[in-house]
């Protein structure tokens, strides 16, 4: 184990940016970066389910590497999933095909809640942490591994619906009618965050970022009263020195909210502009982001005036991070996405 104090990273621009200094150029990275586009991805994967990769340290790290490789990214990101925590605590999960994670036994009362399990961080998931540490064995310092996990209200939707959903409707029900169960499954996920995080950096991440995928269908008072606590604890109880990025997609309405929780960077999706992600946050964060995936899949013209436009917006800015506003798509073609880090590249590096 080592602390990511004692990380020498050679590419530093993807930290510059998260500390809003001034970068030798826009650092880019992508979200699902090592993921089903890519040929290497796909080769190792072969019969494999993604839940196999991720708990075999040697796959999981040669995945995060070979995309690093292959796209010239300014950070890679570990190869895990937001669930994985869970199991750690007794839930029983599978990771469907084309759907995500289907719960065996979904919480619905308050004695679900309490038959949790604390977390056992070695022996429970010691192979996300064996997987970070040959992760960084692999990198070497050359770029960067960013560290992550999901977020209270995303993985109480989980683990309440039993499945994705876009409504949430079981989720906010027990929101609204059972306060009790609701704060002590919210604090139980919040601890373990938190100790997960922790103990990713610990092992080495040199930044995190935490996945709120779901909360944007909230309105931003229920997002104030029923979440934003949990979210501030996070953010405040990690290493002040380890940059923390917040994402959610589909959430325009909660970025002033999401910016008061306490993150270094704010991740943005492609439905609000970049300029007006910049002003609404008066520059107290940095802003990540923010081309449609759809673009960086179709590529051509339209995706290279997309990404200028981006570059334009945010130039001047402390902080900007280019990323896509979401997570790469299963059929986007690798060289747009090298396309899209040689142009930010070239657009920003002459700053330097």
């Amino acid at each position: 184990m080592r602390s990511s104090k004692e990380v020498v990273t050679m590419n530093a621009t993807f930290l510059d940016a998260c500390n809003k200094k001034e970068p030798a150029h826009t650092p880019v990275w992508f979200m699902r970066q090592a993921g089903r586009y890519l040929p290497s991805y796909r080769a190792l994967k072969a019969n494999r389910s993604i839940l196999d990769i991720a708990k075999d340290p040697n796959l999981a790290s040669q995945v995060v590497v070979d995309a690093v490789d292959a796209l010239d990214v300014d950070a890679g990101i570990m190869f895990a999933d937001i669930m994985l925590p869970l199991e750690g605590m007794g839930v029983e999960f599978k990771i469907e095909e084309n759907v995500g994670p289907i719960v065996t036994n979904p919480i619905r009362t308050l004695d679900d809640v309490n038959s949790l399990k604390e977390l056992d961080l070695e022996g429970g998931i010691g192979y996300v942490f064996d997987g970070i540490d040959a992760t960084l064995r692999k990198l070497d310092g050359r770029v960067p591994l960013i560290g992550f996990s999901g977020a209270p209200f995303t993985l109480a939707g989980y683990l309440i619906e039993g499945r994705p959903s876009r409504d949430l409707e079981k989720t906010k029900q027990m929101m609204y009618r059972e306060p009790e169960t609701w704060n002590s499954l919210m604090g139980t996920l919040t601890k373990m965050i938190v100790a997960y995080l922790s103990r990713q950096v610990s092992h080495g991440v040199e930044a995190v970022q935490l996945f709120d995928s779901w909360v944007g269908c909230l309105s931003p008072s229920d997002y104030e009263r029923y979440v934003s606590q949990y979210t501030k604890t996070i953010m405040g109880s990690l290493d002040s020195g380890v940059p923390k990025i917040h994402f959610c997609a589909n959430s325009a309405s909660l970025l002033e909210s999401f910016i008061g929780t306490g993150p270094d960077v704010l991740s943005v999706d492609w439905r609000v502009p970049i300029s007006e992600a910049w002003e609404r946050s008066e520059n107290r964060t940095g802003i990540q982001g923010n081309l449609d995936p759809a673009l960086a899949l179709a590529g051509g013209e339209r995706m290279r005036g997309e990404v200028g436009t981006i570059v334009e917006q945010s130039r001047g800015r402390r902080g900007h991070i280019f990323s896509l506003g979401h997570g790469v798509l299963r059929e986007t073609p690798p060289e747009n996405l090298r396309d899209v880090v040689k142009m930010v590249h070239d657009a920003t590096r002459s700053r330097a």
